[in-house]
């Protein structure tokens, strides 16, 4: 056999072996851990998706998903080195930039940041800007002092007087008319119109021109500079969760979230599903035609300049140091949609 047949026969073999591996769960698999940023939900579906039908293991990792929640510290746990990617968001690394903390985001699966603010609907509040004309509106203290800072600046008549703490009891927002609360696109709206039979109107303030990404995958620089493979599988196979997540059957996924978390329902994981399709929280922008998950340089520094002229973010701060867009934007998974 000639040296150059022996060389393709050892290529071929070494190829069959990567493909195996890769294929056969359980086979030398890549240990993982993912920490979300609250208890388990459809808005984590695709990643418990990717879990449930294999597409980890296809990927040759072995991925555990640590639930995050009101007393979980995983972006803590991240900073250590305990866990290897975290559900964090661009604020969060710009903040990690001004400390040292070598954080970065490698994927963005929402495009927009699900955060609406909900009103009455016969209060007279047709467009976002109406939401001024009110008394009240119910914020936590992160919004007050950002979100809230951008409105302000963006927009005529929101004044600091019409802020009271919302401390996610929507009790004291039905029981007012003239005001308004913060809530979640895919959760508050469901459980208002769940309780009270009618439904709340919402305004996302992403479709406003607020303009962070959400629901990030963020990773530290040890990782990249160590393991940039493993972190290129993690984000391709988390992509080609949401995408089975949102056109396939998804069931598994719902079945493992529900066992994370019992509270929750098949009527909230079906509602939530819906409003992330229909406002384009995943695909929307650049994942239309680039795939979902995916990050620009142009949008990430479009909310740092809101961020800076809001003065939450200082203005000299390297928000290149934030991100990184060589995992995303390569149309990855799109074949998968139906």
């Amino acid at each position: 056999m000639s040296n150059a047949l022996k060389n393709i026969t050892f290529s071929a073999i070494l190829g069959l072996g990567a493909a195996f591996a890769a294929a056969a769960p359980g086979y030398a698999l890549d240990k993982v851990t993912y920490g979300t940023n609250w208890l388990a939900q459809a808005e984590h579906g695709g990643f418990y998706q990717a879990v449930a039908d294999g597409t980890y293991a296809k990927h040759g990792l072995d991925v555990k998903i640590v639930q995050g929640g009101p007393n979980a510290a995983n972006s803590a746990l991240l900073i250590a080195g305990k866990i290897d990617f975290y559900m964090g968001g661009p604020q969060e690394e710009l903040s990690a930039v001004e400390q040292g903390i070598p954080i970065l985001d490698v994927a963005a699966i929402f495009q927009k940041d699900p955060q609406v603010l909900l009103a009455h609907p016969d209060a007279g509040v047709e467009k976002f800007e109406d939401l001024a004309k009110l008394s009240t509106i119910f914020m936590g203290k992160d919004g007050y002092l950002t979100y809230f800072e951008w409105m302000k600046a963006n927009y005529k008549g929101f004044k600091d007087e019409q802020y009271k703490p919302y401390t996610f009891n929507p009790a004291p927002f039905l029981a007012d008319k003239q005001s308004a609360q913060q809530g979640y696109l895919t959760s508050e709206p469901y459980e208002i119109q769940k309780q009270t039979g009618w439904e709340p109107k919402v305004f996302l303030l992403a479709d406003n021109g607020y303009s962070p990404y959400s629901t990030m995958i963020t990773t530290s620089r040890a990782m990249i500079d160590s393991k940039s493979d493993v972190v290129q599988r993690f984000v391709d196979a988390s992509i080609e969760g949401w995408y089975n997540y949102l056109y396939g059957d998804n069931s598994k996924a719902n079945a493992l979230i529900k066992t994370d978390n019992p509270e929750m329902t098949d009527g909230q994981i079906a509602y939530s599903i819906a409003k992330m399709k229909e406002y384009g929280i995943v695909e929307s922008g650049d994942a239309l035609d680039k795939g979902i998950g995916c990050m620009t340089d142009a949008h990430y520094k479009k909310f740092y300049d809101e961020m800076v002229g809001i003065k939450v973010v200082k203005s000299d701060t390297d928000y290149t140091k934030a991100f990184t867009t060589k995992f995303v934007c390569k149309s990855t998974g799109m074949a998968l949609k139906k």
